[in-house]
């Protein structure tokens, strides 16, 4: 073969190769940024210490990774091969390669929800926590010394101390890190309406505005109504007359209230019975809401030291200054509920 030849055979040969990577590179990166698949969002996980072949044979296994080699020696090139960081993120149909790629090093996980209900208690906090499969459960059996401990709380109690609102999380966030995040939230807005409370506000500490915020809470669902409700108590508190909230009884009563309240559950005494026992009770009896805090610290004063619901289906009460005045709304109350 002459040399001509063999140079016109050796330029062919490169021109191909030159063909074939330039079709192949234009493949990948088609490949690369083109939809991952028709598929509906899923979850996925990125497990701890797991290497980027590894996650790309899960992807192919799981339908949203065609060529899982092809993904892992990409993530290599660009440097991303090591930086995919652990946890579940939302993988949804408009993903390619390359933006999952960024994604799963990105670190924007999945977040998970927990909302705290205002007017629960911690114990119904505690029980929710321990049914969720996307938290940690690192408290079982502990006592409330303990996680008081865990948390670092600067008081000896736990009830009213976490802060109504849905908080978001990652999976796998420990059930102490959710209540670290309740507390603190709590421990802020608690020093907030305390620096804003009103020089009337009838009470000593910051502890006492939550104990007789979660009185409120449990009171009323009327917005409208609690600084009314804060503002009778604080009279009664100021009058040296006790406070006979039932919700106090029912906290007091615990796992043997059945639903019903009875005289002879009035007159029981308990540390939180506020029928027998003078001034606020020892604790909160809820874990109170924004509202309620601030009803306590900016009440509505009536002069009124009573107050009964109405009846009516929207939950209001009738407020009254005089025994005699409120002894008429109690009649009237009986009447409508009879007549319903």
């Amino acid at each position: 073969m002459s040399f001509s030849k063999r140079s016109l055979k050796l330029s062919l040969v490169a021109a191909l190769v030159a063909v074939l990577i330039t079709l192949s590179s234009i493949y990948v990166f088609r490949w690369m940024t083109s939809p991952v698949a028709e598929r509906s969002a899923i979850s996925f996980e990125v497990r701890r210490g797991e290497s980027v072949i590894q996650i790309a044979a899960r992807l192919n296994t799981a339908g949203w990774l065609r060529h899982p080699t092809l993904w892992s020696l990409w993530a290599r090139w660009r440097g991303l091969s090591g930086k995919l960081r652990a946890g579940e993120y939302q993988l949804t149909p408009d993903l390619s390669p390359k933006t999952m790629l960024q994604l799963l090093s990105s670190g924007k996980v999945l977040l998970h929800r927990l909302t705290i209900v205002e007017g629960s208690t911690y114990q119904n906090l505690r029980a929710i926590l321990t049914t969720r499969d996307d938290v940690q459960q690192t408290l079982d059996g502990a006592s409330d010394a303990e996680v008081i401990r865990k948390l670092n709380l600067s008081s000896n109690q736990l009830e009213g101390r976490f802060f109504p609102d849905t908080y978001y999380f990652a999976k796998n966030t420990s059930d102490v890190d959710i209540l670290r995040m309740a507390s603190q939230r709590m421990q802020i807005e608690l020093e907030r309406v305390w620096q804003g409370c009103e020089s009337n506000c009838s009470v000593k500490s910051p502890d006492e505005l939550l104990i007789l915020a979660s009185i409120v809470e449990k009171e009323t669902a009327k917005s409208t109504e609690r600084p009314l409700i804060a503002g009778v108590f604080l009279e009664r508190l100021k009058r040296g007359i006790r406070l006979q909230s039932d919700p106090t009884v029912i906290y007091g009563l615990g796992a043997q209230y059945d639903g019903n309240i009875r005289k002879k559950d009035l007159l029981r005494d308990t540390p939180f019975n506020t029928y027998t026992r003078q001034g606020l009770p020892p604790t909160p009896i809820a874990l109170p809401g924004a509202a309620s805090l601030q009803a306590v610290a900016h009440p509505q004063r009536t002069g009124a030291i009573y107050f009964v619901a109405s009846g009516n289906p929207d939950g209001s009460h009738v407020f009254s200054k005089t025994l005699q005045e409120h002894n008429a709304a109690v009649r009237r109350y009986l009447k409508t509920i009879r007549a319903h």
